[in-house]
């Protein structure tokens, strides 16, 4: 699974003109699965988000988690975060999995980290053409491949 973390001010997700979520402070997530993804990948995956300490204390430090400042998150699939560019001009996504494995992966993942967050989330459509719209605070944004994991 690879994960981009984005803290946000403000994000929202709009599918056919409707939005669809929306949030203030808290965590835009961007969700990649590829084939050989399993449950440990979604717990470690999980935990080291809502733990994250990327949020400033109140001298301004980032010390402070999502829990810690009981902030929201949106999580979006995104097959796309597995795009080899290596070869040609066109990515290839064949790393990425498809839909009968990727589903029941990200549901798990929506589970766990409400369940590791303590609340519910709000969430894009699985493989629906969306807008999402956000302020970066910070910026911060991290990248996380659970195959880099050691």
């Amino acid at each position: 699974m690879k994960a981009v973390i984005q803290r946000v001010s403000q994000a929202s997700v709009t599918i056919n003109e409707k939005i669809v979520a929306s949030i203030n402070s808290g965590l835009l997530v961007l969700l990649g699965v590829v084939d050989d993804d399993a449950q440990e990948d979604i717990t470690w995956l999980s935990n080291k988000i809502v733990n994250m300490r990327i949020f400033p204390d109140v001298e301004g430090v980032m010390n402070n988690s999502i829990i810690d400042n009981h902030g929201d998150v949106i999580l979006v699939s995104q097959f796309t975060l597995h795009a080899n560019t290596k070869k040609g001009n066109r990515p290839s996504y064949i790393k990425a999995a498809k839909p009968d494995v990727a589903i029941p992966l990200y549901q798990d993942f929506i589970k766990r980290i409400e369940s590791d967050l303590g609340k519910p989330i709000q969430t894009g459509e699985f493989g629906a053409d969306m807008q999402v719209t956000l302020i970066n605070d910070g910026p911060v944004t991290i990248i996380i491949d659970t195959k880099n994991k050691d």
